[in-house]
């Protein structure tokens, strides 16, 4: 899932520590960085745009890649109708988490072999990942009444999903704040992995 990386837009919690117009830079680059390294012919990998319609034309992302329009709602609205919206197993990442490789992904996909669905929990109490295998219909309330941006957000979420066999993948950290990128320069691998 990405934003068109326009100041003031995107990573608005970030930027009003370093400044908007830094904080999408920094997505841009972050997010340019990410979709090369998650390139792999095990996957699709599919861009989920916001705005619908700037993001479909937007020449900041590469151009072969495919783009779908996140839509309207909340982000649990937009995550749940992309998942839905996939014809077998599928996972949804955001794009703010510099540890992501393709073997955090690949283990992702497998858990789905054995689940209905897989939560990558990120330290603050939100998540990173998540997706459903796709073998049976999601539950109607999936992703309802979610905190989101906040440290109850995995396990909201966590609770959309009863009745569905959940798998934890790995925790990786995003970056939402000026202290989440200082910490990310301080370990020097970037990589936000916990």
């Amino acid at each position: 899932m990405v934003k068109e990386p326009r100041p003031g837009r995107v990573k608005t919690r970030l930027g009003a520590g370093i400044g908007m117009v830094p904080a999408a830079w920094w997505f841009r680059h972050q997010t340019r960085a990410l979709l090369r390294r998650l390139r792999d012919p095990r996957w699709e990998l599919v861009l989920a745009v916001s705005p619908d319609r700037e993001g479909q034309e937007s020449r900041a992302w590469p151009a072969d890649l495919p783009r779908l329009p996140q839509g309207r709602g909340d982000l649990g609205a937009r995550m749940g109708r992309i998942l839905r919206q996939a014809p077998g197993p599928a996972i949804v990442i955001g794009a703010d988490i510099p540890g992501i490789t393709r073997a955090h992904v690949a283990r992702a996909f497998h858990a789905l072999a054995a689940h209905d669905a897989v939560i990558g929990p990120a330290p603050d109490g939100g998540y990173w990942l998540v997706g459903l295998a796709g073998r049976r219909a999601a539950p109607p309330g999936l992703f309802r009444g979610v905190r989101w941006s906040s440290a109850h957000a995995r396990a909201d979420t966590l609770r959309s999903m009863a009745g569905l066999r959940v798998a934890t993948a790995d925790t990786l950290a995003d970056i939402d704040s000026a202290a989440d990128l200082a910490a990310l320069r301080h370990l020097g691998t970037g990589s936000a992995a916990r």
